[in-house]
């Protein structure tokens, strides 16, 4: 089952946190892969998106954010965009969008910045927006301070935190077909809330009690330097509880309650037969006709989550008719 681990260094200016996407990662996964128009992601792709997910799911359960943080990579590689959404209730989807071959050994920059263009956007889209009020939007790109592209998604990340919180960030990710995974590190704020929601990256905005702290915390650099010690595979086959132990085995830790099942990660995607028939209503009956006489069917597949509806004579015929037996002012049934 999918687990989040929260954790702070007793007396010190750190915390931390652990993801593991088991069930949710898979679902995930399996979908894609039952989508007989994508197949499955290629290994190089599905292994970025599963870091992706573990890191949206990280960032979202450390700024408690109420409503939508979505974190997307694009560029000008095969990979034309990658996106992973976490909700509140750290429920998860993914999704990214392949047109051309991937090669095995591919990474970041092969993927989405052949030509140093990509970039990477973190939108915070709230659940309950004001009048005229927009999401939160921070991009940075896919390379460093020099110009050098950058190979892991993690660095990638940690340099948008360090610009949008003003905060040491160090993140460890890793993926397979079977977990997602990822550890959190983050020296805590001196002043301010000291997160992503409503921090910009403009002068006026930004806190210099806490840019004065960057790099200079020795408490945290010796704790980043033992979690940077995390690999891929321990990450991927470890367990929570051993990891901890093997890195942290000199620190005292406050753990918080694991979060688990409904109340820890979990997949979950809004799309439905329901939300897809009321589509193919408002394409109208002559549309839907002529598609159905074309290709037989009506098919719509879920960017997320890959699955698909289908819908042939008989199913169009059924929408129509359940429309058209309506009284007169009746809303369309959704």
């Amino acid at each position: 089952m999918s687990e989040l681990h929260k954790f702070l260094f007793d007396g010190l200016p750190v915390r931390g946190m652990i993801v593991r996407l088991t069930d949710a990662w898979q679902e995930i996964l399996s979908r894609r892969q039952a989508n007989t128009a994508t197949g499955p992601y290629p290994p190089p792709v599905a292994e970025l998106l599963g870091e992706m997910t573990a890191a949206a799911t990280l960032m979202q359960a450390n700024i408690k954010f109420n409503g939508a943080l979505i974190l997307q990579i694009f560029g000008d590689g095969p990979v034309k965009v990658a996106v992973a959404e976490a909700l509140p209730d750290l429920s998860v989807r993914a999704t990214a969008k392949v047109t051309g071959e991937i090669p095995a050994d591919a990474h970041l920059p092969d993927m989405v910045n052949v030509n140093n263009q990509g970039r990477c956007a973190i939108t915070l889209d709230p659940k309950d927006k004001q009048p005229g009020q927009q999401p939160y939007q921070g991009v940075v790109p896919l390379f460093g301070d020099h110009g050098e592209k950058l190979d892991r998604l993690s660095d990638v990340l940690q340099h948008y935190m360090l610009q949008s919180e003003q905060l040491d960030t160090t993140l460890v990710l890793a993926a397979d077909d079977k977990v997602a995974a990822g550890l959190l590190i983050q020296r805590l704020p001196v002043k301010g809330e000291g997160n992503l929601e409503g921090a910009g990256t403009a002068e006026g905005d930004r806190n210099p009690a806490n840019e004065d702290q960057i790099g200079r915390n020795e408490d945290y650099n010796r704790i980043a330097i033992l979690a940077s010690s995390l690999t891929r595979d321990e990450l991927l086959t470890l367990d929570v509880e051993t990891i901890l132990r093997r890195l942290f085995w000199e620190e005292k830790l406050l753990r918080f309650e694991p979060q688990t099942g409904l109340e820890g990660p979990h997949f979950a995607c809004t799309c439905s037969r329901t939300r897809v028939a009321g589509m193919i209503r408002a394409l109208g009956r002559e549309e839907a006709d002529e598609i159905i006489e074309e290709r037989g069917e009506v098919e719509v597949a879920c960017d997320f989550c890959g699955r698909q509806y289908r819908f042939d004579a008989v199913d169009a015929a059924q929408l129509f008719a359940a429309l058209s037996n309506q009284p007169p002012g009746s809303p369309a049934v959704q």
